[in-house]
């Protein structure tokens, strides 16, 4: 369907404009953040509310991630049919339903439920960042790009380290290292109990979030966020693009697309792993929960270092050169590194610091995929922005991949999982983004 008649080119709004909708879409990746990020100890909390193994406790990340594979497209055409603010009002909607399952499957203890709200969360967010990050990505000159997409990064992990913290502060009580040591020596129906009081503690917070998910739907409706024309080409554009039918005619696109499917992959089991693997040297699920926080405020660390330096001391592509081979390294070092360190008044193992660490090396690679992987598409713009947004999916199966091998072999050694990612990033911030043809 034909672009909204309201709808404007993004070069003709006004400074103040503009500020006034970076300021909105931030809001929106800090829901964003909030909800995606929590993950990171929900997947705990469960594995010891319903007593999971490794592979299935990383379920919550799946259901969660899945549906950008199945609803990204879809999402692509809601958009293309009704505009990017109705869009968005139909994500928030859909992600309160979810946050309003989990009402249902803690009162009856059920995580197939649960997992069935994760996937609605994870539908509405589909929705979201179908809209958003193409959206953020136009919204003006495309070298400061990975500028704008670095402070949406801040708002997004800002939201991410406050959420495992909250959550812990909601959900679990000071006695709550005794009572999951004790567990196995209760009998089954104290047992059954205690989980079952556990996990509903869920449904006071989840209430809360869904109705305020709700309200955000009906406020992005009636905001002042402006419709952006993505549909109308540039006289340049349009010749480049003249006699393509299909977005995969974009190599840079297919091949940025594979390069999201790996990097969220790899950030989501630096964040999402890292609570595990602390418990396993010892380290209780209470003094464990500032991890993740950790990882995300070197990620921010890293978002304000492209923001001061992009585009005038350093090229975006080049910053997305730098962290793909960072991570690369420290990978190395996770496997290979052993020994105790001082770290936050916790004797820990310094491999722990080299995961927490992973939050720098990934934190300007989406900021510098996006631009490059969009570079040229035009009226391809929402299809291609879906394509990349299936690449998401990466967060639900790599956090399976991992936590399979965890079970196979170690939770140290199933970190060598990320390496070949790595690389291929290496691959693509050198040379698979110039890719313009097929053929050589």
């Amino acid at each position: 369907m034909a672009q909204s008649p309201a709808a404007v080119k993004a070069e003709s709004l006004s400074s103040r404009d503009t500020w006034i909708s970076i300021g909105i879409i931030g809001m929106l990746f800090f829901i964003f953040g909030f909800v995606s990020w929590v993950n990171a100890i929900l997947i705990p909390y469960f594995k010891i509310a319903f007593t999971l193994s490794n592979f299935d406790s990383y379920l919550v990340a799946f259901a969660f991630y899945i549906s950008y594979l199945v609803m990204s497209v879809p999402s692509s055409y809601l958009l293309k049919s009704v505009g990017f603010k109705k869009g968005m009002m139909y994500g928030f909607f859909a992600m309160a339903i979810g946050a309003f399952l989990f009402v249902p499957a803690a009162m009856s203890r059920t995580y197939e439920l649960f997992l069935l709200g994760l996937f609605t969360l994870g539908t509405g967010l589909a929705v979201l960042q179908t809209a958003a990050n193409p959206y953020v990505t136009v919204l003006g000159p495309k070298e400061r790009a990975a500028q704008r997409i670095s402070i949406m990064g801040i708002f997004n992990k800002g939201a991410g380290i406050l959420a495992p913290i909250l959550f812990a502060a909601v959900v679990l009580r000071v006695g709550d290292n005794e009572l999951f040591q004790q567990l196995d020596l209760m009998s089954p129906e104290a047992k059954d109990e205690a989980l079952t009081e556990l996990i509903q503690r869920v449904i006071t917070p989840y209430t809360i979030v869904g109705t305020v998910l709700f309200g955000l739907g009906i406020f992005v409706r009636f905001s002042p966020l402006p419709e952006i024309d993505t549909e109308h080409e540039s006289a340049e554009v349009a010749v480049a693009n003249s006699g393509k039918t299909s977005i995969f005619q974009f190599p840079h696109l297919i091949l940025g697309a594979i390069a999201i499917f790996l990097h969220v992959g790899t950030q989501v089991i630096a964040i999402d792993t890292v609570i595990p693997y602390a418990n396993s040297f010892g380290i209780s699920l209470l003094d464990a929960k500032v991890f993740p926080s950790f990882t995300l405020a070197f990620t921010i660390l890293g978002y304000l270092i492209g923001i001061s330096l992009i585009p005038k001391v350093i090229s975006q592509v080049n910053v997305l050169r730098i962290c793909t081979l960072l991570g690369t390294i420290l990978t190395l070092f996770i496997v290979f590194a052993e020994g105790p360190i001082q770290f936050w008044g916790m004797t820990v193992d310094i491999s722990i610091l080299f995961v927490v660490l992973l939050g720098l090396a990934n934190s300007l690679v989406w900021a510098g995929i996006w631009p490059l992987a969009l570079d040229g598409l035009g009226r391809f713009t929402k299809l291609g922005a879906s394509l990349m947004i299936m690449g998401l999916c990466g967060n639900a199966i790599m956090p399976m991949l991992y936590g399979y091998f965890a079970d196979l072999y170690s939770v140290r050694l199933a970190y060598w999982v990320l390496f070949p990612c790595y690389l291929y990033l290496v691959f693509y911030a050198v040379y698979g983004h110039q890719i313009r043809s097929w053929k050589r």
